[in-house]
Order: structure tokens, then C-alpha cells, then sequence
């Protein structure tokens, strides 16, 4: 894919696909960032909010499920479990059927609100794990020092939870990012996301196939949610380990 996106068409022409460009050219990038970066930038706009919000609310459920246990609390963690496991698919038609009612289907506070819903039950997972393997007893102490729910969450509790943070960022980020049916059902047609404007460019193109434009717009594509596992790989196997408690 990458040597293929250096290569002119004139070269890719020739059969070759393994030979290293005999005359390098960044056009094809050019003109693939100019078909897909309205789409990055969308991305970027539904993935930072998608993200902040079923993890804050995913930190604050697996909290409350795992040290204070209000009544029913097994059965609302059971709710959520089994919602980790709904296919997307089961769920569009009510969901568009909601948000045309409510007046915001086709803008970005829908795909937003659509990407919460299903990060959070996966987010409450990892964070009830993980607060688990936190001695009660810290809790206790906390308790007894005359700190409420809020107090303790956010000064005991918070600070220490920066590996799962970050597994629950990663997973969030990729899966909001590689996401293709909800944002071409939910976003509108002026906040696409990356993933539905590559489909376009690949599928769309009249005349010549561009091989070497679509490629490097696929590299494009892809090049955040890998640069966020490069970066934060060993982050990611650490908290993944401390996550992983049975509850």
C-alpha cells in the first residue's frame, strides 16, 4: 500500500506492484487529503466527545457498582453487560426513529449521543473491573476521613485509574474512528466521518481507478487509531492486565 501510493499510474500500470516507485511523487497524497480531510476533522469532532463522555460516565457507574452498590445495582450492571453484547444493527431503526422525533437526526450531537450509548455499558465493564482489584479498605479509610461519594471518586479514585483510563481511550477512540454504518446512518451528510468519505473516494471514482490515490487515502484513514496504539501500546497491555479482575 505504501510503495503503491508513492507511485504514479502511469508506473502502477506496468504490473509491478512490489517494485519500489522509479519516480516518487506526492500527488497522490495531495489529492487524497483533499478528498478526505473534511472527513478527519469530522472524525476528530465525533471521536473527542464520544470518547470524554461514555468514559466519565463509565468511571463514575463502575464506581458506584463497585464500592457504594446502591439497590438493584447487580441488575443494572447486568443491563449493561448484556447491552455490551447488542449488535449495532438490532439497534438503528429505533434509534433514528428516536432522533428524528426528537429533531437531531443528521447532525453531530446524534452520532455523538449514538456512540455514548453503545461505548458506555463496555466502559462501565472495564471500569467496575478494575476498581475491584482496589483494596476496599482505601475506600473505608476514605469514608471515615468524612469523604462523600463525589469527594472520594475524584480525589481517591480518579487519580488512580490512568491505565484503565487510558485502555478505555484506546478502544473508545479506534472503535468511534473505524466506525463506518453509524456514521453514514447518523452523522448527515456535512459530518460524515473519515471512514464514510474513503468509502466514497474508493467506490466513487468515475473514469481511471486511481490505485495509488486510494491507497494512500486508506494509509490516511488509518494512520490515528495506529499511531494511538504505537504510542500508547504499553499503557494499553498494562491496564488491559489490571482490568481484567473478575468482579
Amino acid at each position: 500500500m505504501i510503495i503503491t501510493s508513492f507511485k504514479p499510474m502511469e508506473e502502477i500500470r506496468t504490473g509491478n506492484v512490489f517494485a519500489l516507485p522509479a519516480a516518487a511523487t506526492l500527488e497522490p497524497w495531495r489529492a487524497a487529503w483533499g478528498a478526505v480531510s473534511h472527513g478527519f476533522w469530522n472524525s476528530v469532532a465525533i471521536a473527542v466527545p464520544s470518547t470524554v463522555i461514555p468514559i466519565l460516565l463509565g468511571a463514575v457507574n463502575g464506581y458506584a457498582l463497585s464500592f457504594w452498590r446502591p439497590r438493584g445495582a447487580n441488575l443494572l450492571f447486568g443491563v449493561l453487560l448484556a447491552g455490551a453484547f447488542i449488535p449495532v444493527q438490532v439497534m438503528i431503526y429505533p434509534l433514528v426513529w428516536m432522533m428524528a422525533h426528537a429533531g437531531v437526526f443528521g447532525s453531530l450531537p446524534a452520532i455523538v449521543v449514538v456512540h455514548v450509548i453503545f461505548g458506555m455499558p463496555l466502559m462501565t465493564l472495564l471500569f467496575r473491573n478494575y476498581y475491584a482489584s482496589v483494596p476496599h479498605e482505601l475506600f473505608q479509610a476514605a469514608r471515615i476521613d468524612g469523604g462523600g461519594f463525589w469527594r472520594i471518586f475524584i480525589q481517591v479514585m480518579l487519580p488512580m485509574s490512568l491505565p484503565i483510563i487510558v485502555v478505555a481511550a484506546i478502544m473508545q477512540v479506534t472503535g468511534v474512528w473505524n466506525d463506518y454504518i453509524l456514521g453514514l446512518v447518523f452523522a448527515g451528510r456535512e459530518n460524515l466521518p473519515m471512514t464514510v468519505q474513503l468509502n466514497n473516494v474508493i467506490n466513487t471514482t468515475t473514469g481511471t481507478r486511481l490505485y495509488n490515490v486510494n491507497m494512500a487515502a486508506t494509509i490516511l484513514t488509518a494512520a490515528v487509531p495506529l499511531a494511538i496504539y504505537f504510542i500508547s501500546g504499553r499503557w494499553f497491555v498494562r491496564g488491559i492486565a489490571a482490568g481484567a479482575v473478575k468482579g
